[in-house]
């Protein structure tokens, strides 16, 4: 069940956008709740059936000009979505897998964290550069891909779509 909590705060970023939280964007934002982890516009269209894609592809858009949704574009031409961190106030990054499309989701030790965050902030500053927040995609294979030997001629045949689920892991990512 996703919060009242959450869908006032999409309210409100909505409005000072000078958007309305509608059903079809209501229902997005539940989708993108419940999958808890980058869905492409395929995923939405088999999730939520009743949603035309035109549809789809319009909330997201609103929804990400507001700061409701994050875009996480890898190497395929499909894009995936999520919530922004600031709303499910879950930090984390992205390992990207550069032949089926993948995204896995891992969450950083504190101890990482720190450290990305002290090396930013000088990286920042020496630059003259003044950072509010990170993001880390790693780009790579997936450990499937890597089993599978799956080169350019098994993304095409895949479509780039995502070959699994979430998963969270502890590393350094």
């Amino acid at each position: 069940m996703v919060s009242e909590a959450l869908h006032g705060w999409v309210e409100q970023r909505l409005r000072q956008a000078c958007q309305r939280y509608t059903r079809g964007r209501r229902n997005l934002v539940e989708l993108l709740a419940k999958a808890g982890h980058p869905v492409s516009i395929g995923d939405i269209a088999a999730l939520a059936p009743q949603l035309p894609r035109s549809s789809a592809y319009r909330h997201l858009v609103d929804l990400q000009q507001a700061g409701v949704v994050r875009r996480v574009s890898t190497n395929d031409e499909f894009s995936r979505f999520e919530l922004a961190e600031d709303l499910t106030e879950h930090h984390h990054h992205h390992l990207l897998c550069t032949r089926c499309g993948r995204v896995i989701d891992v969450t950083p030790t504190p101890e990482f964290e720190h450290a990305m965050k002290k090396y930013l902030a000088g990286l920042a500053r020496s630059n003259g550069f003044a950072a509010d927040d990170h993001r880390l995609d790693v780009l790579g294979a997936c450990a499937a891909c890597q089993l599978a030997g799956l080169g350019e001629l098994g993304r095409r045949e895949t479509g780039g779509r995502e070959t699994g689920g979430r998963e969270t892991g502890n590393g350094a990512a």
